[in-house]
């Protein structure tokens, strides 16, 4: 049988941006529905890696082979260490992004300059045919806005402002945003690792 990765999502854009950066393992990268694999997995783990690695292994357990998996989200370092600090989890998954974005610009009502420093974290985990697992992490750093802006990206772009650019990355073209994504780099540093792996 011809070895495949299958990466543990079935978010079609997400799968578009996976394919493009790794398109030159020369391996098919398939999303779980293309796999045949129908799982509900609970991400119940505390950072984006440990549910990075929830998601992979349940997959793994399923099909063997390679399987990659990703968690993502905002970091904002003034309200660091809270619950839910990580991505839809804070204030709920079922709270719209709408409401989660003002609530912490009123967290930060007050804060100035670097202390309102926020990243968008990546995970992406491999879990290998062996079993042994390989985890890369990469950011997209910025302050919080004093105000959402833009009308591209999706969840909290409107509220991160990235000074290099002067705009949110909610206003970033989509060749700009390519250039420094969090799941964009993390992807390239895991193909690297996989590279090597697979020789």
């Amino acid at each position: 049988m011809e070895q495949t990765i299958i990466f543990a999502t079935g978010n079609e854009g997400k799968m578009r941006e996976i394919r493009a950066i790794l398109q030159d393992l020369g391996i098919p990268v398939l999303s779980m529905k293309e796999a045949g694999v129908t799982l509900d997995i609970t991400e119940d783990g505390t950072t984006f890696g440990e549910n990075a690695r929830i998601k992979a292994m349940a997959v793994w357990e399923r099909t063997g082979g390679i399987v990659l998996a990703d968690d993502s989200g905002l970091v904002v370092d003034y309200i660091g260490g809270e619950p839910g600090v990580y991505s839809a989890r804070y204030m709920g998954e079922n709270t719209s992004y709408e409401i989660k974005n003002r609530s912490i610009i009123e967290r930060l009502a007050g804060v100035s300059g670097k202390e309102r420093s926020a990243r968008f974290a990546c995970n992406i985990t491999a879990v290998l045919p062996d079993g042994r697992v390989i985890q890369t992490e990469e950011y997209m750093e910025g302050l919080i806005a004093e105000e959402p802006a833009g009308k591209g990206g999706f969840g909290y772009d409107p509220i991160l402002y990235l000074p290099e650019f002067g705009k949110t990355s909610a206003e970033l073209t989509m060749e700009e945003k390519n250039r420094i994504s969090h799941r964009g780099k993390a992807l390239e540093a895991m193909k690297k690792a996989l590279k090597k792996e697979l020789g």
